[in-house]
């Protein structure tokens, strides 16, 4: 399938009510409204296409950028590609589920991430700290140095409340994740979430939200999933 299939495929799966969901999140006009459940049947037709993945995610379409982080070549792709992608990443849903799922299955994934975190942007931050949660949740602990994923968190202690929201919500889920899938480090980081308490989300137009990492990791704890790692990072 070449580009202008994919496009008119995406846009004949597009959905108003998901439409409404994702624009609600901080999506923007050009998008369809397409699932990610929907997408998959296409991405077993495509697999890998690195050409392609470009010339969806340079769209702006938030479905066509999407589908685009599910077909990229991951490893093919320098740290100059992802500075692009996350330069081009307009929300968090782009950020933090296209681009940073995307490098996390690259072997660049750290040192990229360690950048964009001192970067001091609300949306690189974001990701650098999602992409960790997706690398934790996936590679096995030895692939981490305990103390950097212990000064990590308590970076996160001394400053989740002073950075901007995106950020927050990144940090949150990473002291969650340590606590859940980073079993050298499960202790700190229950204690650290405990210290760090309810983060509240707010999304334009509704309730805010509240998160607690502590109430979550306690949770996976009395399921036995401590230790818990997922097979594949992207869908």
């Amino acid at each position: 399938m070449d580009f202008n299939m994919i496009i008119h495929e995406l846009e004949k799966l597009g959905k108003e009510r998901t439409k409404k969901i994702y624009m609600s999140n901080g999506a923007k006009e050009p998008l369809f409204g397409v699932t990610i459940g929907s997408m998959k049947p296409y991405v077993k037709q495509i697999k890998i296409n690195q050409e392609l993945a470009e010339q969806l995610y340079a769209t702006g379409n938030y479905d066509a950028m999407y589908f685009a982080g599910i077909i990229a070549d991951s490893k093919a792709m320098s740290e100059a590609d992802y500075n692009r992608w996350i330069e081009q990443a307009y929300f968090y849903m782009i950020s933090d589920y296209v681009v940073a799922v995307t490098l996390a299955e690259s072997e660049i994934a750290q040192q990229v991430s360690d950048k964009w975190i001192a970067s001091g942007e609300e949306l690189k931050m974001s990701a650098g700290w999602h992409c960790y949660c997706w690398l934790l949740g996936n590679r096995k602990d030895e692939e981490f140095s305990v103390q950097k994923m212990k000064e990590m968190l308590e970076q996160v202690k001394q400053n989740i409340h002073l950075v901007p929201l995106r950020t927050q919500v990144a940090m949150n889920n990473f002291v969650m994740t340590v606590g859940i899938s980073f079993k050298p480090l499960h202790n700190e980081a229950l204690q650290i979430a405990e210290d760090i308490g309810e983060v509240e989300i707010k999304h334009k137009g509704k309730k805010p939200g509240k998160v607690h990492a502590y109430a979550e990791i306690v949770k996976q704890g009395e399921k036995g999933r401590i230790g818990f790692k997922r097979k594949y990072v992207r869908c």
